[in-house]
């Protein structure tokens, strides 16, 4: 079901934040194109984008198969906040926490690290 994460970190200075994940840490990573690094940090993977606000961050969970994994999760009584979008890089949709967070769930199309 579940078989990682993608972490998204919203940042004032996203080059800055890339090389040092990529430079500092020497995490491996991928151009997932025009720039956007995505690193491999196991078992996650780190982006870093941009933010127009305060910096933040976004927890986004990674399957095989968004489509089977929202059914199973469906079946266990999580309730899903949006429909699956369909984007480049990938298929997302989101569940609500039983706190009241919502958690981001997708099937990557990108390369990944």
């Amino acid at each position: 079901m579940i078989n990682g994460a993608h972490v998204v970190i919203h940042t004032r200075d996203a080059q800055a934040d890339r090389a040092f994940f990529r430079d500092v840490l020497g995490w491996p990573h991928v151009d997932a194109g025009h720039g956007w690094l995505i690193f491999g940090a196991p078992p996650t993977e780190v982006a870093c984008h941009p933010a127009e606000g305060e910096p933040g961050h976004e927890l986004m969970l990674m399957c095989d198969d968004l489509d089977t994994t929202t059914a199973e999760l469906t079946g266990k009584g999580v309730e899903f906040t949006r429909p699956v979008q369909e984007a480049a890089w990938g298929r997302v949709t989101g569940f609500l926490l039983p706190g009241g967070g919502e958690v981001s769930l997708y099937e990557p199309r990108h390369p990944r690290p």
